[in-house]
């Protein structure tokens, strides 16, 4: 997923990270002849790239980054109570993780791609599924179930 970089701090042994929109950090290194970028080496360099766009594999995977603290809850639904929007393909906030949890039955969660379309996840009762911001994703019924969302991010 293209991210954005909103700032950038150096890690333990000197190296430059990206801070990410989603809250993802990302090394970039000047090592020619294979990464051109000795901007990262200096401040002016790093600033004039706050807001570039980047990809974040992490994102890609869902993967659920340190340091968040829960901002909401929506639910529990059934489903009968859950809303249409849901059903439908959809996005989270910016800068708003979603943790989706099943409490009871299963259903089938679809993260919405252009090509290739990616698989359901099958999630039954005691699973949850991390929502990056900005993600397109719905959710399909496959019987009686109960759902609970939450919302994550940075105060």
């Amino acid at each position: 997923m293209i991210r954005s970089i909103s700032g950038f701090h150096a890690d333990g042994v000197g190296d430059w990270v990206a801070e990410l929109s989603c809250y993802h950090g990302q090394h970039i290194r000047h090592q020619p002849p294979f990464q051109d970028r000795g901007w990262v080496l200096e401040a002016a360099g790093r600033a004039a790239h706050v807001g570039t766009a980047i990809e974040c594999a992490l994102c890609d995977r869902a993967e659920w980054p340190e340091g968040l603290t829960i901002l909401g809850r929506a639910g529990p639904w059934d489903q009968d109570s859950l809303p249409a929007g849901l059903r439908l393909a959809h996005r989270t906030a910016a800068g708003r993780w979603g943790r989706l949890r099943v409490v009871e039955g299963a259903v089938d969660f679809l993260f919405e791609a252009d090509d290739p379309p990616p698989a359901p996840l099958h999630l039954v009762a005691g699973a949850s599924q991390a929502i990056p911001p900005e993600a397109a994703h719905r959710v399909v019924l496959t019987g009686p179930v109960r759902l609970e969302l939450e919302f994550w991010g940075r105060a």
